[in-house]
């Protein structure tokens, strides 16, 4: 599998319309000259993850513009596109941070809402829904896990991906720039403890006046970073050789040695 990751940089002074348009025309360009499987965007990039003051005025509904815009770009490109995530309203009006992964006829294969809010007493963790399943997409080259930023905390999520038969987890990301180190460890992490292919894409720019990380990262199963970009707009291409992750599981056993259920001793 050949996965190209397009790190956008968010300009405040953009428009949603305008960058929805010049993202849709990156998707094109980047799958015309790399010709990827897979293209991946980053988290809320159409309104920036810290700008929370324009998430009820830029949500919008899983059919939305952005999800009509990304179909569109994924079917004229020919690709598995993982269109990053977008403010979501539901039926009801509430709100949730929602990745969309669309099929190479432009067709919406899958969405995850993110489980894990980020922000603890304010922000997303206040103004947005908690998912609560979790998501998988069969592509004909891999098992994908869908996560989203702060989800990368969280271990046990991907715990339960790996049991869903992921071999790669997808992970969109509006990561702020003053914790880039903890990003890239967590990536890491997520790769070597369960054997798999980690796609960490995150943003450049600022969001509300917030830095963002960039440095979009791509780890093999054994935790080597194949891949990493700086803190702009930039393109990441890697090819993945998936058989790798079956090969890592028999050479070095280690998710066989689980032991779940166990008790802790008493104090």
């Amino acid at each position: 599998m050949r996965a190209s990751l397009i790190q956008i940089a968010v300009d405040e002074g953009e428009s949603v319309n305008s960058r929805r348009s010049r993202v849709s025309s990156l998707v094109r360009e980047v799958a015309g000259r790399e010709r990827p499987d897979l293209v991946v965007l980053p988290e809320l990039w159409t309104t920036g993850a810290f700008a929370y003051e324009t998430f009820a005025s830029e949500a919008e509904s899983l059919e939305g513009p952005t999800y009509e815009a990304m179909g569109k770009a994924a079917s004229d490109a020919g690709v598995w596109l993982h269109a990053g995530s977008v403010p979501e309203r539901d039926a009801s009006g509430d709100l949730y941070n929602t990745s969309l992964v669309f099929s190479p006829d432009g067709s919406l294969a899958a969405s995850y809402r993110k489980i894990h809010r980020f922000g603890f007493d304010k922000g997303e963790a206040v103004l947005m829904g908690a998912g609560s399943e979790l998501v998988t997409v069969r592509t004909p080259a891999a098992a994908i896990g869908l996560a989203t930023c702060y989800d990368l905390r969280f271990p046990e999520l991907f715990r339960g991906l790996v049991d869903a038969g992921a071999e790669m987890f997808v992970v969109p990301a509006g990561w702020p720039a003053r914790r880039r180190e903890h990003w890239t460890l967590f990536a890491r992490a997520r790769a070597v403890e369960d054997q798999v292919y980690v796609l960490a894409c995150g943003t450049g720019g600022s969001h509300a006046g917030v830095p963002q990380a960039g440095h979009s990262v791509v780890v093999d199963p054994w935790g080597e970073v194949l891949a990493e970009a700086g803190d702009g707009e930039e393109v990441l291409t890697v090819d993945l050789d998936i058989a790798k992750v079956a090969a890592t599981r028999e050479q070095f056993p280690a998710l066989k040695d689980r032991l779940l259920g166990v008790e802790a001793p008493p104090r």
